[in-house]
Protein backbone atom coordinates (compact mmCIF):
# COMPACT_ATOMS: atom_id res chain seq x y z
CA UNK A 1 0.00 0.00 0.00
CA UNK A 2 1.34 3.76 -0.72
CA UNK A 3 0.44 4.72 3.12
CA UNK A 4 0.69 8.54 2.34
CA UNK A 5 -1.85 8.21 -0.61
CA UNK A 6 -4.15 6.46 1.58
CA UNK A 7 -3.51 9.21 4.53
CA UNK A 8 -3.77 11.81 2.08
CA UNK A 9 -7.22 10.36 1.26
CA UNK A 10 -8.46 10.06 5.08
CA UNK A 11 -6.51 13.40 6.03
CA UNK A 12 -9.73 15.04 6.83
CA UNK A 13 -10.77 12.44 8.93
CA UNK A 14 -7.46 12.82 10.88
CA UNK A 15 -7.94 16.66 11.02
CA UNK A 16 -11.23 16.12 12.63
CA UNK A 17 -9.88 13.45 15.16
CA UNK A 18 -7.42 15.96 15.71
CA UNK A 19 -9.76 19.01 16.31
CA UNK A 20 -12.03 17.36 18.75
CA UNK A 21 -9.54 15.84 20.66
CA UNK A 22 -8.46 19.70 20.71
CA UNK A 23 -11.63 21.24 21.53
CA UNK A 24 -12.10 18.77 24.48
CA UNK A 25 -8.37 18.92 25.77
CA UNK A 26 -7.64 17.39 28.84
CA UNK A 27 -4.89 16.92 31.38
CA UNK A 28 -3.07 14.31 33.41
CA UNK A 29 -3.73 11.41 34.02
CA UNK A 30 -7.38 11.18 34.22
CA UNK A 31 -8.85 11.60 30.41
CA UNK A 32 -12.29 10.30 29.95
CA UNK A 33 -13.25 11.89 27.14
CA UNK A 34 -9.95 11.55 25.14
CA UNK A 35 -9.94 7.61 26.10
CA UNK A 36 -13.34 6.76 25.48
CA UNK A 37 -13.20 8.86 21.81
CA UNK A 38 -9.92 7.01 20.88
CA UNK A 39 -11.58 3.51 21.84
CA UNK A 40 -14.66 4.53 20.22
CA UNK A 41 -12.60 5.00 16.93
CA UNK A 42 -10.48 2.39 17.17
CA UNK A 43 -13.52 -0.20 17.93
CA UNK A 44 -14.77 1.72 14.66
CA UNK A 45 -11.48 0.67 12.36
CA UNK A 46 -12.01 -3.29 13.68
CA UNK A 47 -9.44 -3.14 16.22
CA UNK A 48 -10.20 -4.66 20.16
CA UNK A 49 -8.77 -1.26 22.06
CA UNK A 50 -7.92 -2.07 26.16
CA UNK A 51 -7.54 -0.31 29.00
CA UNK A 52 -3.72 -0.25 30.14
CA UNK A 53 -3.56 1.64 33.46
CA UNK A 54 -4.61 5.20 32.36
CA UNK A 55 -3.93 4.50 28.95
CA UNK A 56 -5.80 2.51 25.96
CA UNK A 57 -3.57 -0.42 23.99
CA UNK A 58 -4.58 -2.28 21.11
CA UNK A 59 -2.60 -4.99 18.61
CA UNK A 60 -2.40 -6.12 15.33
CA UNK A 61 -1.23 -9.15 13.30
CA UNK A 62 0.49 -11.45 15.33
CA UNK A 63 3.56 -13.36 16.61
CA UNK A 64 6.97 -12.06 16.99
CA UNK A 65 8.94 -9.40 16.24
CA UNK A 66 6.05 -7.01 18.01
CA UNK A 67 7.01 -3.34 17.56
CA UNK A 68 5.53 -0.80 19.69
CA UNK A 69 3.89 2.67 18.27
CA UNK A 70 3.54 5.11 21.33
CA UNK A 71 0.89 8.41 20.96
CA UNK A 72 0.90 10.73 24.10
CA UNK A 73 -2.98 12.18 24.21
CA UNK A 74 -3.14 15.09 27.56
CA UNK A 75 -3.08 18.42 27.30
CA UNK A 76 -1.31 21.55 29.30
CA UNK A 77 -3.06 22.99 32.63
CA UNK A 78 -3.55 26.55 30.80
CA UNK A 79 -6.00 28.78 28.80
CA UNK A 80 -5.84 29.08 24.71
CA UNK A 81 -5.31 32.05 23.09
CA UNK A 82 -4.44 30.57 19.74
CA UNK A 83 -7.58 32.28 17.99
CA UNK A 84 -8.58 28.67 16.56
CA UNK A 85 -12.25 28.37 16.37
CA UNK A 86 -11.83 25.17 17.36
CA UNK A 87 -10.08 25.93 20.42
CA UNK A 88 -10.49 23.89 23.81
CA UNK A 89 -14.00 26.40 25.36
CA UNK A 90 -13.44 25.53 29.52
CA UNK A 91 -10.22 27.54 29.82
CA UNK A 92 -8.48 25.99 31.86
CA UNK A 93 -6.99 22.88 29.62
CA UNK A 94 -4.60 23.58 25.46
CA UNK A 95 -3.05 21.33 23.86
CA UNK A 96 0.09 23.48 23.41
CA UNK A 97 2.14 20.64 22.49
CA UNK A 98 0.92 18.78 20.04
CA UNK A 99 -0.43 15.84 21.90
CA UNK A 100 -4.01 15.88 19.55
CA UNK A 101 -2.06 15.60 16.87
CA UNK A 102 0.20 12.47 17.95
CA UNK A 103 -3.42 10.47 18.71
CA UNK A 104 -5.03 11.35 15.83
CA UNK A 105 -2.08 10.82 13.58
CA UNK A 106 -1.87 6.81 15.41
CA UNK A 107 -5.48 6.46 15.17
CA UNK A 108 -5.37 6.84 11.17
CA UNK A 109 -2.01 4.60 11.20
CA UNK A 110 -4.05 2.17 12.96
CA UNK A 111 -6.87 2.55 10.66
CA UNK A 112 -4.49 1.85 7.56
CA UNK A 113 -2.78 -1.18 9.45
CA UNK A 114 -6.08 -2.47 9.99
CA UNK A 115 -6.88 -2.64 6.18
CA UNK A 116 -3.56 -3.83 5.38
CA UNK A 117 -3.30 -6.52 8.55
CA UNK A 118 -2.80 -9.27 6.46
CA UNK A 119 0.72 -7.91 5.40
CA UNK A 120 1.82 -7.83 9.21
CA UNK A 121 5.27 -10.13 9.33
CA UNK A 122 4.94 -9.74 13.30
CA UNK A 123 2.61 -7.45 15.72
CA UNK A 124 2.36 -3.45 15.81
CA UNK A 125 1.06 -3.04 19.60
CA UNK A 126 -0.29 1.03 19.98
CA UNK A 127 0.11 2.68 23.03
CA UNK A 128 -2.37 6.06 23.55
CA UNK A 129 -0.68 7.52 26.44
CA UNK A 130 -1.63 9.65 29.39
CA UNK A 131 0.19 12.24 31.90
CA UNK A 132 3.67 12.86 29.71
CA UNK A 133 3.45 16.72 30.60
CA UNK A 134 3.66 15.27 34.21
CA UNK A 135 6.16 12.26 33.76
CA UNK A 136 3.16 9.60 35.02
CA UNK A 137 2.16 8.34 31.83
CA UNK A 138 4.91 5.98 30.65
CA UNK A 139 5.46 4.08 34.10
CA UNK A 140 2.00 4.18 34.67
CA UNK A 141 1.94 2.00 31.45
CA UNK A 142 4.78 0.04 32.15
CA UNK A 143 3.59 -0.80 35.30
CA UNK A 144 0.30 -2.14 33.94
CA UNK A 145 2.18 -4.18 31.01
CA UNK A 146 2.19 -2.61 27.84
CA UNK A 147 5.66 -3.47 27.18
CA UNK A 148 4.38 -7.11 28.00
CA UNK A 149 1.81 -9.49 26.44
CA UNK A 150 2.54 -9.28 23.89
CA UNK A 151 6.34 -8.44 24.56
CA UNK A 152 8.04 -5.38 22.79
CA UNK A 153 10.81 -5.81 20.59
CA UNK A 154 10.85 -2.05 19.83
CA UNK A 155 8.97 1.27 20.02
CA UNK A 156 8.62 4.25 17.85
CA UNK A 157 7.36 7.56 18.35
CA UNK A 158 6.94 11.17 16.29
CA UNK A 159 6.44 14.66 18.20
CA UNK A 160 5.36 17.69 15.88
CA UNK A 161 7.07 20.64 16.04
CA UNK A 162 6.39 24.21 15.73
CA UNK A 163 8.13 27.19 14.39
CA UNK A 164 9.31 29.34 11.58
CA UNK A 165 9.71 26.01 9.04
CA UNK A 166 8.35 24.47 6.62
CA UNK A 167 6.38 21.02 7.00
CA UNK A 168 8.04 17.74 6.47
CA UNK A 169 11.32 18.53 8.44
CA UNK A 170 12.22 15.33 10.04
CA UNK A 171 14.43 15.81 13.32
CA UNK A 172 16.12 13.10 14.91
CA UNK A 173 19.59 11.92 16.92
CA UNK A 174 21.06 8.49 15.71
CA UNK A 175 24.40 9.04 17.67
CA UNK A 176 23.64 11.01 21.00
CA UNK A 177 21.04 12.08 23.74
CA UNK A 178 18.01 13.80 22.33
CA UNK A 179 16.33 15.16 24.64
CA UNK A 180 17.31 15.89 28.54
CA UNK A 181 16.79 13.83 31.48
CA UNK A 182 14.71 15.97 34.36
CA UNK A 183 14.38 15.12 37.96
CA UNK A 184 12.47 17.40 39.93
CA UNK A 185 12.94 17.71 43.63
CA UNK A 186 11.66 19.11 47.00
CA UNK A 187 14.08 19.91 49.88
CA UNK A 188 12.22 20.70 53.00
CA UNK A 189 14.97 22.25 56.02
CA UNK A 190 13.39 21.78 59.28
CA UNK A 191 14.94 24.00 62.02
CA UNK A 192 13.30 25.48 65.12
CA UNK A 193 10.90 28.44 65.22
CA UNK A 194 11.46 31.51 67.19
CA UNK A 195 10.67 34.74 67.66
CA UNK A 196 12.76 37.51 65.12
CA UNK A 197 13.98 39.13 67.83
CA UNK A 198 15.69 35.84 69.57
CA UNK A 199 17.88 34.36 66.85
CA UNK A 200 19.52 32.23 69.45
CA UNK A 201 17.05 30.93 70.68
CA UNK A 202 15.87 28.99 67.21
CA UNK A 203 17.23 27.43 64.43
CA UNK A 204 16.56 29.36 61.51
CA UNK A 205 15.62 27.31 58.07
CA UNK A 206 15.54 30.44 55.82
CA UNK A 207 19.60 30.90 56.36
CA UNK A 208 19.97 27.17 55.69
CA UNK A 209 18.20 27.08 52.14
CA UNK A 210 20.08 29.79 51.14
CA UNK A 211 23.64 28.04 51.98
CA UNK A 212 22.08 25.27 50.86
CA UNK A 213 20.70 26.66 47.21
CA UNK A 214 24.57 28.41 46.78
CA UNK A 215 25.84 25.12 47.74
CA UNK A 216 23.74 23.05 45.22
CA UNK A 217 25.36 25.56 42.60
CA UNK A 218 28.47 24.36 43.29
CA UNK A 219 27.91 21.06 42.09
CA UNK A 220 27.47 22.53 38.56
CA UNK A 221 30.53 24.55 38.60
CA UNK A 222 33.04 22.28 40.34
CA UNK A 223 31.82 18.68 39.87
CA UNK A 224 30.04 18.33 36.75
CA UNK A 225 32.32 17.62 33.55
CA UNK A 226 31.95 20.91 31.31
CA UNK A 227 31.58 18.84 28.31
CA UNK A 228 28.64 17.65 29.88
CA UNK A 229 25.57 19.81 29.63
CA UNK A 230 24.68 20.13 33.16
CA UNK A 231 21.51 22.22 34.71
CA UNK A 232 20.31 22.75 38.83
CA UNK A 233 17.23 25.45 38.90
CA UNK A 234 15.68 25.88 42.78
CA UNK A 235 12.30 27.97 41.26
CA UNK A 236 10.82 28.11 44.15
CA UNK A 237 11.33 28.64 47.41
CA UNK A 238 9.02 29.10 50.62
CA UNK A 239 9.17 29.67 54.54
CA UNK A 240 7.64 32.16 57.04
CA UNK A 241 4.13 33.58 57.67
CA UNK A 242 5.32 37.25 58.99
CA UNK A 243 8.57 39.21 59.38
CA UNK A 244 9.08 39.00 63.03
CA UNK A 245 8.97 35.07 63.07
CA UNK A 246 11.80 32.77 62.63
CA UNK A 247 9.64 29.60 61.11
CA UNK A 248 10.26 26.21 61.67
CA UNK A 249 10.43 24.81 57.56
CA UNK A 250 11.64 26.19 54.99
CA UNK A 251 10.59 24.31 51.26
CA UNK A 252 12.81 24.26 48.41
CA UNK A 253 11.74 23.14 44.86
CA UNK A 254 13.71 22.67 41.71
CA UNK A 255 14.54 20.39 38.69
CA UNK A 256 17.90 18.69 37.52
CA UNK A 257 18.71 18.38 33.73
CA UNK A 258 21.32 16.74 32.35
CA UNK A 259 21.91 15.09 28.95
CA UNK A 260 24.15 12.13 30.08
CA UNK A 261 23.25 9.42 32.79
CA UNK A 262 26.30 9.35 34.60
CA UNK A 263 26.10 13.43 35.20
CA UNK A 264 22.51 12.51 36.11
CA UNK A 265 23.15 10.11 38.59
CA UNK A 266 26.07 12.28 40.75
CA UNK A 267 24.01 14.89 40.92
CA UNK A 268 21.06 13.25 42.10
CA UNK A 269 23.21 11.56 44.86
CA UNK A 270 25.03 14.77 45.51
CA UNK A 271 22.17 16.97 46.08
CA UNK A 272 20.91 14.57 48.87
CA UNK A 273 24.71 14.69 50.22
CA UNK A 274 24.84 18.33 50.48
CA UNK A 275 21.41 19.42 51.26
CA UNK A 276 21.40 16.99 54.50
CA UNK A 277 24.65 17.93 55.37
CA UNK A 278 24.90 21.84 55.07
CA UNK A 279 21.39 21.73 56.90
CA UNK A 280 23.63 19.63 59.77
CA UNK A 281 26.37 22.21 59.72
CA UNK A 282 23.65 24.84 60.91
CA UNK A 283 21.78 22.42 62.91
CA UNK A 284 18.63 22.08 61.38
CA UNK A 285 17.84 18.90 58.93
CA UNK A 286 16.94 18.61 55.29
CA UNK A 287 14.65 16.17 53.74
CA UNK A 288 14.62 15.46 50.12
CA UNK A 289 11.65 13.98 47.99
CA UNK A 290 11.86 13.08 43.85
CA UNK A 291 9.39 14.45 42.16
CA UNK A 292 9.60 13.08 38.65
CA UNK A 293 12.16 11.10 37.30
CA UNK A 294 13.05 10.83 33.80
CA UNK A 295 15.92 9.79 31.85
CA UNK A 296 17.56 11.73 29.42
CA UNK A 297 16.39 9.96 25.94
CA UNK A 298 18.81 8.24 24.26
CA UNK A 299 18.12 6.46 20.85
CA UNK A 300 19.01 3.36 19.64
CA UNK A 301 21.29 4.53 16.99
CA UNK A 302 20.89 1.30 14.35
CA UNK A 303 17.06 1.57 14.71
CA UNK A 304 17.10 5.50 14.11
CA UNK A 305 19.02 4.45 10.89
CA UNK A 306 16.81 1.86 10.09
CA UNK A 307 13.81 4.23 10.27
CA UNK A 308 15.41 7.16 8.50
CA UNK A 309 16.01 4.68 5.63
CA UNK A 310 12.66 3.94 5.19
CA UNK A 311 11.14 7.52 5.77
CA UNK A 312 13.21 8.60 2.57
CA UNK A 313 11.12 5.38 0.90
CA UNK A 314 8.17 7.54 1.46
CA UNK A 315 7.04 9.37 -1.63
CA UNK A 316 6.71 12.78 0.31
CA UNK A 317 6.98 16.80 -0.81
CA UNK A 318 9.41 18.32 1.08
CA UNK A 319 9.84 15.28 3.74
CA UNK A 320 13.70 15.95 4.96
CA UNK A 321 15.78 14.75 7.03
CA UNK A 322 17.39 17.03 10.15
CA UNK A 323 19.66 14.92 12.13
CA UNK A 324 21.76 15.39 15.14
CA UNK A 325 18.85 17.39 16.77
CA UNK A 326 19.70 17.56 20.73
CA UNK A 327 16.90 19.56 23.10
CA UNK A 328 17.14 20.64 26.75
CA UNK A 329 13.38 19.66 27.04
CA UNK A 330 12.46 16.74 28.92
CA UNK A 331 9.96 13.47 27.35
CA UNK A 332 8.84 10.69 29.18
CA UNK A 333 9.22 8.11 26.11
CA UNK A 334 12.83 8.12 27.57
CA UNK A 335 11.40 5.92 30.23
CA UNK A 336 10.27 3.54 27.10
CA UNK A 337 13.47 3.72 25.33
CA UNK A 338 15.18 2.76 28.36
CA UNK A 339 13.62 -0.86 28.02
CA UNK A 340 13.54 -1.59 24.83
CA UNK A 341 15.63 -0.16 21.36
CA UNK A 342 13.53 2.87 20.30
CA UNK A 343 13.36 5.92 17.69
CA UNK A 344 11.65 9.29 18.76
CA UNK A 345 11.59 11.80 16.08
CA UNK A 346 10.46 15.07 15.50
CA UNK A 347 7.83 16.22 12.94
CA UNK A 348 8.04 19.83 11.40
CA UNK A 349 4.20 21.32 12.22
CA UNK A 350 5.56 24.76 11.57
CA UNK A 351 4.38 27.66 9.20
CA UNK A 352 6.59 30.08 7.59
CA UNK A 353 4.21 33.10 8.51
CA UNK A 354 3.75 34.82 11.95
CA UNK A 355 1.64 32.17 12.90
CA UNK A 356 5.16 29.91 13.10
CA UNK A 357 6.21 32.50 15.94
CA UNK A 358 5.25 30.81 18.97
CA UNK A 359 6.69 28.04 20.29
CA UNK A 360 5.18 25.22 22.36
CA UNK A 361 3.67 25.49 25.77
CA UNK A 362 2.80 29.27 24.59
CA UNK A 363 -1.17 30.24 24.87
CA UNK A 364 -1.13 31.52 21.01
CA UNK A 365 1.07 28.61 19.47
CA UNK A 366 -0.28 27.07 16.30
CA UNK A 367 0.51 23.93 14.52
CA UNK A 368 -0.20 22.90 11.20
CA UNK A 369 -2.09 20.53 10.07
CA UNK A 370 -1.02 19.32 6.82
CA UNK A 371 1.68 17.68 8.94
CA UNK A 372 -1.43 14.98 10.05
CA UNK A 373 -0.94 12.82 6.46
CA UNK A 374 2.64 12.70 6.74
CA UNK A 375 2.59 11.74 10.44
CA UNK A 376 -0.05 8.60 9.92
CA UNK A 377 2.13 7.70 6.45
CA UNK A 378 5.45 7.67 7.87
CA UNK A 379 4.11 5.90 11.46
CA UNK A 380 2.51 2.59 9.26
CA UNK A 381 4.86 2.38 6.83
CA UNK A 382 7.97 2.81 9.22
CA UNK A 383 6.02 -0.14 10.86
CA UNK A 384 5.45 -2.59 8.12
CA UNK A 385 9.05 -2.44 6.75
CA UNK A 386 10.65 -2.91 10.53
CA UNK A 387 8.57 -6.23 10.51
CA UNK A 388 9.52 -7.00 7.30
CA UNK A 389 13.41 -7.07 7.41
CA UNK A 390 12.93 -8.60 11.06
Amino acid sequence: MDFYKRAQELKEETIADRRYLHTHAEDGLELPQTKAYVMERLRAYGLEPKDCGHGVTATLGGGQPVLLLRADMDALPMPEESGEPFACPTGEDAHACGHDFHAAMLLTAARMLKEQEGMLKGTVKFMFQPAEETFQGSRDMIANGILEEPHVDAALAYHVSPGRMPVGLFMYNAGGTMMYSVDGFRITITGRGCHGAYPQAGIDPINIGVHVHLALQELIARECDPSHACVLTVGQFHAGTAANIIPQTAVLEGTIRTNEKQARELLVRRMKEVAERTAAVYGGTASIEMLSEVPPLICDQAMTEEIVSYMKELDIPGLTPYPGVSASASEDFAVIAERVPSVFMYLSAGYLDERGDYPAHHPKVQFNEEVCPIGAACLAHCAVRWLEER
